[in-house]
């Protein structure tokens, strides 16, 4: 069974910080792109930040560079997005995914297995 499994949302003040993690399973994570969306009320899912398989290369998305790091521990089949700085505007639901190739993915179409959302909300 492919899985992945968000935590590390909740509730904070702007200029907190909060880590989220992204448990998968073996099959999913094994030389598999990564990449960490969020999705606003009425809004687009979009791209928050992607990593490859080896974890050398990442991209971010522009609302967030320079304030959310992506991270992985392939031995503990684990990612994680660090988040600086939050703004009221980061409020959303986050989701983890996964792609069947080690690059990494900037389209949501890239990937083929997600989880199923961890909530963050930033209040002013």
């Amino acid at each position: 069974q492919v899985q992945l499994v968000e935590s590390g949302g909740g509730s904070v003040q702007a200029g907190d910080s909060l880590r989220l993690s992204c448990a998968a399973s073996g099959r999913t994570f094994r030389g598999s792109g990564m990449g960490w969306f969020r999705q606003a009320p009425g809004k687009e899912r979009e791209l928050v930040a992607t990593i490859t398989w080896g974890g050398g290369s990442t991209y971010y998305g522009n609302s967030v560079k320079d304030r959310f790091i992506i991270s992985r521990d392939n031995a503990e089949n684990t990612v994680y997005l660090q988040m600086s700085s939050l703004k009221p505007e980061d409020t959303a639901t986050y989701y983890c995914a996964a792609r069947s190739g080690p690059n990494y993915g900037i389209r949501k179409d890239d990937y083929d297995y997600w989880g199923q959302g961890t909530q963050v909300t930033v209040s002013s």
